[in-house]
């Protein structure tokens, strides 16, 4: 199985609307969205031909954001513990440092797949990985927009380049 993971879009149509394409193109079966989508009008544009899972971010507070994605997909509020194939993610924005370090030392995930920071993160900690697929591009952060995939059978974390059409 192969699951599509991003997160901070940021209302940002164009590179949403990339991202879903790329997902498509690489035949995920799921999108795991790791928070600040912000808008509703931006959560729809994953209503696509995957099954969609989104936790809320910092910047999250539109008041319909969470119906908008419950008419397609599953809005899991703060985190979300999940399953694809026999792994199992932990899915959190990443607000605080100290909850994504005790998830990746608890032992019970596989991935801790989080956002917030917009770097780009993929590291091995004591057997859980820790991935953040990065944001809105801003000073200090990642100058490019990536999402990635998982692919649950090799295990394997792939980083894929958003550029919005022009």
């Amino acid at each position: 199985m192969r699951v599509g993971l991003c997160s901070d879009t940021h209302d940002n149509l164009d590179l949403a609307r990339a991202a879903v394409e790329t997902f498509e193109s690489e035949g995920v079966d799921a999108v795991i969205h790791c928070g600040d989508v912000v808008a509703p009008f931006t959560a729809a544009v994953f209503d696509a031909d995957f099954a969609f899972h989104a936790v809320r971010g910092n910047n999250d507070g539109e008041w319909a954001l969470a119906e908008t994605i419950e008419a397609f997909g599953t809005y899991h509020g703060e985190s979300a513990a999940l399953t694809f194939d026999g792994v199992d993610l932990a899915v959190y924005h990443g607000t605080s440092e100290r909850l994504v370090d005790a998830l990746l030392a608890c032992g019970d995930y596989d991935y801790v797949v989080r956002g917030h920071t917009h770097e780009r993160t993929h590291e091995e900690r004591d057997g859980t990985v820790h991935v953040n697929p990065g944001g809105l591009p801003f000073p200090g952060a990642d100058d490019v927009y990536h999402v990635g995939t998982l692919d649950t059978e090799t295990r394997e974390v792939t980083f894929h380049e958003i550029l919005p059409e022009e």
